[in-house]
């Protein structure tokens, strides 16, 4: 199977960095540019899918996701490898607007990363269900990107360290971090760059050990940037806490994760700290909860915001979006 589309994971360990909230409005902007867009939803928790769908008809696919016929969440696709029955089953994803399209996400998902755990065993023991199942999910994405001529493909990932998200990483061809300015996010990049590293050197042993001619995942994520947002702007200027934050930030990110990825391949982070920084994402407070409750982009929330506010949300996306694509093709 042939990958053709170029795949980004929005990833932090961390929660409550906002990670759904960018996905939604960076593949808002991309769409304005002109580009194919595929969201999927791999978070068992389906906040994007809950962003992007009315409740009642969210409801109405995690209540169906197990018939055979009717299923079209990410586990109607993945049930029959985490149950051993068969291959992945193709779906339609569902179609949010011109050039946008999700595969939505199903809390059942947990279940297939519960499998994944036995999966990823028997790669070590060069078992062809193995490969087929830690490669299940990637296959699907290229299958459905292919039939509907993806440009970008953007995971919604969950926060946390386990399997799933270690298949995730090692499909994308980058991945890119947000960071709310805090403590915690600081602090997370250690674990984050930890982590990463050991995937992949562990990834590049499995490979040795599968058989030929096998589908495989790419395995060399490399890092696009990482997005400090979330701040308090008094007057024009962000609030004193966040440039203290954000110097703590951009220290870390080249410690924990430019550094140790560079050491594994140079490739995996070829740019220096001071470029690695892809926008500055201020709190839009209201504007971003009316923008979840309408299931909209920041910029075409109906009831809140002045005009100025969403203009300049779209501005900020738009710019985001187009730095993303700069740096993508520049890889």
């Amino acid at each position: 199977m042939t990958r053709h589309a170029k795949r980004i994971v929005i990833y932090n360990h961390k929660g409550g960095v906002g990670k759904t909230t960018l996905a939604v409005n960076i593949a808002a902007a991309f769409v304005s540019l002109g580009k194919r867009v595929l969201l999927v939803d791999s978070d068992p928790q389906c906040n994007l899918t809950a962003y992007s769908i009315e409740s009642n008809v969210v409801d109405d696919l995690l209540d169906s996701s197990d018939d055979e016929k009717k299923g079209r969440t990410v586990w109607s696709a993945l049930k029959p490898i985490s149950e051993g029955t068969g291959n992945f089953k193709t779906i339609r994803p569902y179609e949010l607007s011109s050039n946008l399209f999700l595969l939505p996400g199903d809390i059942r998902l947990s279940e297939f990363e519960i499998s994944l755990t036995s999966l990823w065993a028997e790669c070590v023991q060069r078992r062809i269900r193995g490969f087929r199942g830690v490669t299940a999910l990637s296959s699907l994405v290229s299958e459905i990107a292919k039939s509907l001529e993806i440009d970008y493909i953007f995971y919604d990932a969950g926060p946390n360290i386990g399997p799933l998200n270690k298949v995730i990483l090692l499909d994308c061809d980058e991945f890119i971090v947000p960071a709310a300015c805090d403590l915690f996010s600081v602090r997370a990049l250690k674990t984050l760059g930890h982590t990463l590293s050991e995937w992949i050197k562990e990834w590049e042993i499995i490979t040795t050990l599968a058989p030929d001619n096998l589908y495989m995942l790419t395995g060399k994520p490399r890092f696009l940037g990482y997005i400090p947002q979330r701040f308090r702007v008094y007057r024009g200027h962000p609030a004193a806490a966040y440039t203290s934050y954000l110097s703590k930030l951009e220290k870390n990110v080249e410690s924990e994760l430019i550094i140790p990825l560079r050491r594994l391949d140079t490739a995996l982070a070829r740019r220096s700290v001071s470029e690695t920084m892809l926008e500055q994402i201020q709190d839009f407070g209201a504007l971003a909860n009316a923008a979840q409750n309408e299931g909209v982009p920041l910029w075409k929330v109906r009831g809140t915001g002045t005009k100025g506010q969403k203009e300049a949300a779209r501005q900020t996306f738009l710019n985001l979006s187009k730095q993303i694509v700069k740096r993508a093709q520049s890889v």
